[in-house]
């Protein structure tokens, strides 16, 4: 039995491992790389195996970097079956055909801007003659703002330029969500000749899993386990990463788990409501407004569920809350449909109460464009919840343009923020900038093809992450009834995977960080 790792090593995104036995190879998540657009473009085109190979996938959950490129392993020929959780199937339902018209409207938008380069011309003589293209230019929109696509794809024809094609298209995620199964928690499923996984929950977000996967070899057993991302303890909404597995499953022969915060410590739950209502509190007192970059799955209802107590409570002024993602507004009701993976707490607070944890007077879910372009001019003080999380596409981008320059405004940073992304430079630099006393120039950061200064100020709230931090893996490992043989450090920054690793050597534990392409042999 071979466990080959092919992403999410000694990086965060791209999660991808294979479990190859003699007569099977099965996919352990197929996420997308996340980051600096042409560095996560190449990475994302490429797949390191034949999809054809493929048995089945095993998706330990819904989160993009985990599950993005399912669609394009179905359109370069997968025809296995992707097993997850009921929730998980749910999720992707949505996920993968959100991620797909983004990939579209990505590669549609770098063809608009080809055209309209070709037909201005490059600084030598226009091709077309400068009346002529002034006209085609107007031509390659509609009503002002949508794109002609039909026009712009003639005129790269016309032209003969090169053509951006989108990763994976609409048609290609649903073909790929034909091949979601969706199964309970604590049932075995067979995935493969002799080889069975069993979902047990992760903690993470709703419906995410720690996989067992075993498999009978040669007249004896192997066992493999895979976290994906494991979650914290005492988080609302859901349950504790499980610590309690069934008799059969508790020998590990080789444990691959995540390390996203392998040498960090979060705040501590408890504190998470006085530091969220001290934001609050403070940034209506200047008259500001708050803005939340959120993934929407997960974050967003975390937020949403913790403004619901505080409104609740009177304990902060209840101003207007704006859910500005249609995506997070189809994940919170795949959240309402599942009240059944909530934990004890939410039960008591919310549902015996009559009372929907996510819906509430003050909040409204913003799903049209005009909307939204609306809210982005609103002055009043007001929160707006807003993908992506990490601040790379999506509606926040238009939200950060009208309000980052206000020092009343204040961006709240609630998730992890990838290296080279908009995100991390605005929490550097906007803790580097509050550490000074906000003395002198303030930074200034570029996005959307215009510098902005970045006035508004930033505060992060490091418990609102959805990963455990070192002590809470390190109890995950001590307090649950798996006997660990080896441990495979994945899904970290290099620093952190590392760190890690010697924090599992140093209490005990066989443990090593593979490297993208390396192979581990399970006897």
């Amino acid at each position: 039995m071979q466990v080959t790792f092919y992403g999410a090593i000694r990086e965060v995104t791209g999660s991808m491992h294979m479990i190859s036995t003699e007569m099977d190879n099965l996919l352990l998540d197929c996420g997308l790389f996340q980051g600096r657009r042409r560095e996560a473009e190449e990475k994302n085109r490429v797949l390191p195996f034949d999809p054809g190979i493929i048995t089945n996938l095993i998706l330990s959950h819904a989160h993009i970097d985990h599950s993005g490129r399912i669609p394009l392993l179905s359109h370069k020929g997968f025809n296995g079956r992707v097993v997850c959780t009921r929730i998980t199937a749910d999720a992707c339902g949505y996920l993968l055909r959100d991620s797909a018209h983004i990939q579209e409207s990505d590669a549609n938008y770098l063809n608009y801007k080809t055209v309209r380069h070709a037909l201005t011309g490059d600084g030598n003589r226009n091709p077309i003659g400068s009346k002529q293209a002034g006209k085609i230019k107007k031509l390659l929109k509609k009503n002002h703002h949508r794109l002609d696509v039909e026009t712009i794809n003639g005129w790269i024809r016309q032209l003969r330029l090169e053509q951006v094609a989108p990763l994976y298209t609409l048609v290609d995620a649903e073909t790929a969500l034909k091949a979601f199964d969706g199964y309970p928690f604590n049932t075995p499923i067979a995935v493969g000749q002799q080889t069975t996984c069993t979902f047990y929950p992760a903690g993470h977000i709703l419906g995410s899993a720690i996989s067992i996967i075993k498999a009978k070899i040669n007249g004896g057993e192997r066992t493999i386990a895979f976290t994906g991302d494991l979650g914290r303890f005492g988080k609302a909404i859901l349950r504790d990463p499980c610590l309690d597995f069934a008799e059969q499953d508790r020998n590990i022969d080789l444990l691959i788990m995540e390390s996203t915060y392998g040498d960090r410590l979060h705040e501590p739950v408890v504190d998470l409501k006085p530091r969220l209502k001290q934001v609050l509190v403070e940034t209506v007192k200047r008259g500001g407004c708050v803005l939340i970059p959120s993934f929407a799955y997960g974050r967003t209802q975390e937020i949403i569920y913790m403004l619901h107590e505080l409104y609740n409570e009177n304990a902060v002024p209840k101003i207007p809350i704006y859910v500005d993602s249609p995506l997070a507004t189809n994940i919170t009701r795949v959240f309402g449909e599942h009240p059944e993976a909530y934990d004890r707490e939410t039960h008591e607070a919310f549902l015996k109460k009559g009372q929907n944890p996510f819906d509430f007077k003050e909040v409204e879910f913003v799903e049209a464009v005009e909307d939204s372009i609306g809210l982005m001019h609103e002055t009043n003080p007001h929160i707006v919840i807003a993908a992506s999380g990490m601040c790379e596409a999506g509606r926040i981008l238009h939200h950060l343009r009208f309000k980052i320059h206000n020092p009343k405004n204040t961006i709240l940073i609630v998730g992890f923020m990838a290296h080279h992304t908009l995100g991390r430079r605005i929490l550097e630099q906007g803790l580097a900038y509050q550490a000074s006393g906000r003395n002198g120039s303030p930074p200034v950061l570029k996005f959307l093809n215009k510098e902005y200064p970045l006035k508004a100020r930033v505060v992060q709230l490091g418990g609102f992450s959805a990963h455990a931090d070192r002590n809470e893996m390190l109890r995950f490992l001590r307090q649950s009834n798996l006997n660990i043989k080896r441990i495979a450090v994945v899904h970290g920054e290099e620093d952190q995977s590392a760190a890690f690793a010697d924090a599992l050597r140093q209490a005990g534990y066989d443990a090593n960080v593979p490297r993208a392409g390396q192979s581990i042999w399970v006897k």
